[in-house]
């Protein structure tokens, strides 16, 4: 696993009450996927940061992908490497035990990215959010096609590394080593935990 972006050049995380915890794509049938890290350490890590943030009465967002069972939502372009033909059963995007609680926000996306017609903007900005900590999978696609368009709407991003795995390691090292570094902080879910301590 290639470690986060060289931590010494990187400052210290700040948090304020105006930052949420966004987790992309922690369901059934994503966590089922051979990744970069054990299913279950960025399980366990997306829950430790969920609690955290709970217990700072600040906002923990579940985004989960999904489609109509007719797959009549499912995306259409023409491209070499298409996605589903088909909707998965409805347990693909069932969220697992343990991860979600009373009072999270859970958004259900049916592209690559969180904001693409979706409420999340909605949601964030009327809590007064400005700042995401982001974690999930996969780092490549869900992750960082969420964190892109979520920097063009001028948040302020904070990425969980060791909460964040990717099918492909070239490409979570990609992510994190050449784009997360330009557009958000990289960080560690005890580094995170530990700066919600001092918002």
């Amino acid at each position: 696993m290639t470690a986060p972006a060289d931590r010494t050049d990187r400052s210290p995380v700040t948090l304020d009450g105006g930052t949420a915890l966004v987790l992309i794509d922690l369901q059934q049938g994503i966590l089922a996927l051979p990744i970069t890290r054990p299913a279950a350490e960025v399980l366990a890590n997306g829950i430790l940061l969920a609690e955290a943030f709970r217990a700072h009465r600040l906002p923990v967002v579940l985004v989960r992908v999904a489609w109509s069972p007719d797959g009549g939502d499912l995306p259409t372009a023409d491209v070499d490497r298409p996605g589903p033909a088909a909707a998965p059963p409805a347990a693909f995007s069932q969220i697992p035990a343990g991860l979600a609680a009373l009072g999270d926000v859970v958004v259900t996306k049916r592209h690559w990215g969180a904001f693409t017609g979706t409420e999340l903007d909605l949601q964030l900005r009327r809590r007064g959010i400005h700042r995401i900590v982001l974690a999930g999978i996969s780092t490549s696609v869900g992750v960082e096609s969420t964190a892109r368009t979520a920097w063009e709407h001028s948040y302020a991003l904070v990425f969980a590394e060791d909460a964040t795995a990717d099918t492909d390691s070239a490409s979570h090292a990609h992510s994190f080593g050449k784009i997360f570094p330009r557009i958000g902080k990289v960080s560690t879910t005890a580094e995170i935990v530990a700066a919600l301590g001092d918002a």
